[in-house]
């Protein structure tokens, strides 16, 4: 379950941005998840809760967005939703290029007291 090891580096960042701006707790995080980070959000929700307890982190509320996987065309250069690991443009029958997002593992906003 590497949850944990992500948990343990949003919890670094939370300490070191609220000793940084002196606040005293965290009170809530946004992050943002792709669908192809396999990150599981119930389990870093989890994992954040048990690497926070007793730090400036515990109790804050774990806000998740998953983000979309979406592919370019290397044939015809239209975007579109990646399905089930299927690549294949809906347009042409291209594979994907480039993957141009989903795969996002990101901490971007933090309130804190």
């Amino acid at each position: 379950m590497h949850e944990v090891s992500i948990a343990q580096g949003l919890l670094k960042i939370v300490e070191d941005e609220t000793k940084k701006h002196g606040a005293s707790r965290a009170t809530r995080l946004h992050v943002r998840i792709g669908e192809l980070s396999a990150c599981v959000p119930d389990s870093l929700t989890f994992a954040f809760e048990v690497v926070s307890k007793g730090t400036v982190a515990e109790g804050a509320e774990l806000s998740i967005e998953i983000v979309p996987a979406r592919g370019r065309c290397d044939k015809c250069d239209v975007e579109f939703d990646v399905d089930d690991t299927m690549f294949l443009c809906p347009q042409c029958g291209g594979i994907a290029a480039e993957i141009i997002c989903g795969k996002e593992l990101e901490l971007t906003e933090m309130e804190v007291d």
